[in-house]
C-alpha cells in the first residue's frame, strides 16, 4: 500500500475520534459513503480533492488541518 494514503487515513481517523464522531456520522456529515470513508482510514482509495474538501467540511476543519501530524 502507498505510505501516502496510509498517513492521510490515519490523520482522518484521528480528527474523526478527535471530534467523537463515529464512521457513520462523518458519512452523513460529508455526503460520502460510509465504506468509502472507512476504505480512506485504511489507505486503500486515492481520494479526490473533492472528497477531501467534503471529509474536512465533515470533520468542520479547514483543508490544511488534514494534511499536518
Amino acid at each position: 500500500m502507498d505510505k501516502t494514503l496510509i498517513k492521510f487515513g490515519e490523520r482522518v481517523r484521528n480528527l474523526r475520534k478527535l471530534a467523537s464522531i463515529s464512521i457513520e456520522e462523518l458519512s452523513f456529515r460529508s455526503g460520502l459513503n460510509r465504506n468509502y470513508i472507512s476504505d480512506v482510514e485504511r489507505g486503500k482509495r486515492n481520494i479526490s480533492l473533492k472528497a477531501i474538501s467534503k471529509i474536512a467540511q465533515g470533520l468542520n476543519v479547514p483543508i490544511e488541518a488534514l494534511f499536518i501530524n
